[in-house]
């Protein structure tokens, strides 16, 4: 079979594109014809070796697909030869990865794609949308009623954030830069704040005026020393990007109010969770309310050219869509 693959982690050179053996599926996996996968940052820290985690090399890279089942094991009751399928949470913790023209995937980390669901645009939420519901809900305890602040509204994962937030029930106030204030409001935001323009945390107490309940920084900036003050009593700060950053952490203000700073990685979900979260997922694509603002089509053999412009920031709210 063809696909992107490394034999090393490192920079995007490293990536491959050729005939690799075809997987075979074990007694609890599903093999799976590839209709469609895309690239996330995720991705990129796992073939540059940023984020450690064990890899069988040649290590076939990509977290993501929609698929079509070819062949089940035994152990797979539920799915069967034809059915659209789709998974995010491959290409890591020693699973080879979604960027070829065949995956083998473990019968619990596979979902149904719902009728009526375009490939392209599952593939393209299927991470941002489980990244938002564990955040939100797992990590972030998110309750009926309460205020989340986004922000990065504009963003992949910020959009879901907003989705699934303002679907809950929350109010949501985003952070966006001006071009993508409209979209967070079509996402699902009661108001947006420009990131850029001076005087940010003013109009955020003002925005907030019982505080925040739930902050989330799809950006990594994680302006603590600022953000922990903004706060409601016993809110929460999730922090889901930014592993290089050190911010001023005010201990006063966060332990004598009972409010907590969470980190998350998805990358660390058990299967259950992502299960859940999956359902979640697929609710909001019934509904229609995940989708990608725009994609870029690819074909396979141009994998590591959507890694290049991941990593140069090109794509900039657009996703990726690579077929076979």
């Amino acid at each position: 079979m063809r696909a992107a693959y490394i034999e090393r982690p490192g920079p995007v050179t490293e990536i491959r594109y050729g005939d690799l053996p075809a997987p075979r599926p074990g007694p609890t996996d599903v093999l799976v014809d590839l209709v469609a996968t895309t690239v996330n940052h995720v991705d990129t820290f796992v073939r540059s070796g940023a984020y450690p985690t064990p890899l069988p090399m040649p290590f076939v890279v990509g977290r993501d697909l929609v698929g079509r089942v070819v062949e089940t094991g035994p152990g797979t009751a539920g799915f069967h030869p034809g059915d659209l399928v789709w998974c995010n949470s491959l290409g890591y913790d020693g699973r080879q990865g979604a960027a070829a023209e065949q995956a083998v995937v473990p019968v619990e980390r596979l979902y149904r794609l719902p009728e009526g669901v375009a490939a392209a645009t599952a593939v393209t939420v299927a991470h941002p949308g489980a990244t938002a519901y564990l955040a939100l809900f797992v990590h972030g305890r998110l309750r009926v009623g309460e205020t989340v602040v986004v922000a990065g509204g504009g963003s992949n994962v910020g959009a879901a954030l907003v989705a699934f937030a303002a679907a809950a029930g929350a109010r949501v106030v985003a952070t966006a830069s001006p071009r993508d204030a409209e979209f967070c409001r079509r996402t699902g935001a009661t108001e947006v704040l420009d990131h850029h323009a001076p005087g940010l945390a003013d109009r955020l107490r003002a925005a907030c005026p019982d505080g925040i309940d739930v902050y989330l920084d799809t950006s990594g900036h994680n302006d603590l020393e600022t953000v922990v003050d903004l706060l409601a009593l016993r809110g929460r700060i999730v922090l889901l990007a930014g592993a290089r950053s050190r911010p001023v952490l005010p201990v006063g203000a966060l332990y004598m109010n009972d409010r907590s700073v969470i980190g998350f990685v998805i990358s660390h979900a058990s299967t259950a969770e992502l299960a859940e979260a999956a359902a979640a997922v697929n609710r909001m694509l019934a509904a229609g309310r995940l989708a990608p603002r725009a994609v870029v089509p690819l074909p396979l053999s141009q994998v590591a050219e959507a890694h290049h412009m991941i990593e140069q920031g090109e794509l900039r709210g657009r996703r990726a869509v690579i077929t076979a």
